[in-house]
């Protein structure tokens, strides 16, 4: 059973190794998981959660949803161990550059400069506070966890095997094997077999379909020194959750090392496929 739906800016199929109708509501359930994660951690909607903490979380102690929290933490986690490669407080650079929109907050806060996830305090389970402005975007791993999120939800409904497939990130569960095609960076129509996965995750990072503007270059922000990342490689990284795959591929991207300490920390391999 196969359905396919549009979330998360692109569209979302998920596919479980049975054809009873009954497991159809498991499959809406998961759908469902994506959506929460969607409403709660989306830049572009004023009202989500992320937004909140944007516009308040320097302000005042905010209590968040558990599973912004977690994606938080994680955020966090890959920022330490990748040495600050990975840090999703870039927002107000792709906002200038057009990649995300921008806030009537943006031009007040600019003035005072940003902080990164490095600023963000978690006060118990549930609460934060920042000493700095933020302009956090959790576009580089918020849709690995929705991939993680939907799995867990169709587990939980007794799903044995499946695959979660949002975009390119990637996640097959269960005695299911899933073989693994990359676009070859020089030519995105031709698929490239890189061999299979099973219980794993898969998450990839490229430049390929990238609609190029007068004003905006890559997508991809170096938070060590805030500049655009250009590059006509592939980056791709497997990983047993797809929030640290789907993370990780900026680390291998702004890197361009497929042996940093990070992918050995998360127990994650990274591929690179040169143009």
């Amino acid at each position: 059973m196969i359905r396919c739906r549009p979330l998360l800016g692109t569209f979302v199929e998920i596919s479980i190794d049975t054809i009873d109708q009954p497991y159809s509501e498991a499959i809406e359930k998961a759908f469902a998981a994506i959506q929460k994660v969607q409403d709660l951690m989306s830049f572009h909607q004023a009202h989500s959660e992320l937004s909140k903490m944007n516009d308040r979380s320097h302000l005042e102690i905010l209590t968040l949803d558990p599973w912004t929290v977690l994606v938080l933490q994680a955020a966090r986690a890959v920022y330490e161990q990748s040495h600050g490669l990975f840090n999703c407080g870039i927002g107000q650079h792709l906002s200038a550059s057009g990649f995300l929109p921008s806030t009537p907050s943006l031009p007040k806060v600019s003035q005072y400069g940003f902080g990164g996830i490095e600023d963000l305090h978690f006060i118990d389970s549930n609460k934060i506070f920042s000493k700095k402005p933020l302009c956090i975007d959790l576009g580089g791993i918020a849709k690995g966890f929705a991939v993680d999120m939907a799995v867990d939800s169709l587990q939980a409904d007794g799903i044995e095997s499946g695959c979660v497939n949002a975009g390119g990130d990637l996640r097959v569960f269960g005695n299911k094997t899933q073989t693994m095609h990359i676009r070859h960076p020089a030519d995105p129509s031709k698929l490239m077999e890189i061999g299979q996965i099973q219980n794993a995750s898969i998450a990839t990072s490229s430049l390929y379909f990238l609609r190029r503007t007068k004003t905006a270059g890559s997508y991809l922000i170096n938070p060590l020194n805030s500049s655009q990342v250009e590059f006509s490689e592939s980056y791709s990284v497997i990983a047993k959750q797809c929030l640290y795959a789907d993370a990780l591929t900026k680390v291998l991207a702004i890197s361009n090392h497929v042996n940093h300490p990070c992918f050995n920390y998360f127990s994650a391999k990274a591929v690179r496929i040169p143009a």
